[in-house]
């Protein structure tokens, strides 16, 4: 698969909304863009990238899952102009939601980060650690052992803060990128 083309033919964060989001959705992606705010430490972290990563999003509007996690990938793209991020609807693109398809399922969000020459870095989706503990916690006979009791999109902002981070330091650490950009 071509990831590449995907980032390509993919959408900003506000085409793909006014695109594919009915109004009460539209809603529901702004209501939680809104609540999200960055703090000193995450933004610093953010600041800090200096290799431009191409991010490409499978998701839907519709998904409760995209609604709660791609305004966290806005945050992101807007808090340093290296981070360029791109959304592609699930329902329109077969192929990639066939290549993306997460435990026998065609599941959303799907993240793909590709460096700046287009080279695939890593692939990270559906649902965030936190998200599946607070589901597990509803079946497991031990609640207490999920410990993190902030709110689950502060809790799933910092996880996708590592994840960002984590391709934004394989993409730094890179002997190729470091050849190219003399560092």
């Amino acid at each position: 698969m071509d990831f590449s083309q995907s980032f390509s033919a993919g959408l900003t964060y506000n085409d793909f909304v006014g695109q594919y989001a009915s109004d009460k959705d539209r809603q529901r992606w702004e209501d939680v863009y809104e609540g999200i705010s960055l703090d000193e430490r995450q933004t610093g972290v953010l600041g800090s990238f200096v290799r431009d990563m191409k991010v490409v999003v499978l998701a839907g509007a519709w998904c409760g899952d995209c609604v709660n996690q791609c305004p966290i990938f806005e945050r992101f793209s807007e808090a340093n102009g290296k981070i360029q991020v791109r959304y592609l609807d699930r329902d329109d693109h077969p192929d990639l939601t066939a290549a993306l398809t997460i435990n026998g399922g065609q599941r959303v969000p799907v993240v793909v980060f590709l460096s700046e020459d287009d080279y695939l870095c890593g692939i990270f989706g559906d649902r965030t650690l936190a998200k599946y503990r607070t589901m597990a916690a509803g079946i497991d006979s031990d609640p207490a052992s999920h410990a993190d009791q902030r709110p689950l999109i502060e809790q799933a902002t910092d996880e996708w803060l590592n994840e960002f981070e984590r391709m934004q330091l394989m993409m730094r650490t890179s002997g190729r990128l470091r050849q190219i950009h003399g560092d």
